[in-house]
């Protein structure tokens, strides 16, 4: 025997499903000290890509400011806390963190 959704069920779910507000990325700038040589940004660029929800092609390391940008996709978020372990891992220390929500 099979069952069947009512049709005004379906039609109930899909219109709550599309009027759900999508989920943000995340764009992360942070200042770092340490960040003397492309040894040191491919110790943070091996960090950060083992990370889910990092988009890789948004991983951006200036050696010459100290300064390293990704995004985080899917509303997922990363705390200070982690973000101080990932760059001490790397060698290198975090100095500030600006988080900028992208819709």
């Amino acid at each position: 025997m099979k069952h069947h959704l009512p049709t005004t069920l379906v039609l109930t779910l899909g219109t709550l499903a599309w009027s759900l507000p999508a989920v943000a990325d995340t764009e992360y700038h942070m200042r770092v000290d340490g960040l003397a040589c492309a040894y040191c940004a491919y110790g943070i660029e091996k960090k950060f890509k083992q990370i889910d929800g990092v988009a890789h092609d948004s991983l951006d390391i200036d050696l010459n400011s100290g300064l390293v940008r990704f995004r985080l996709a899917d509303g997922r978020s990363l705390s200070d806390e982690r973000l101080e372990q990932l760059f001490r891992d790397a060698g290198v220390s975090l100095r500030k963190v600006e988080r900028n929500v992208i819709e």
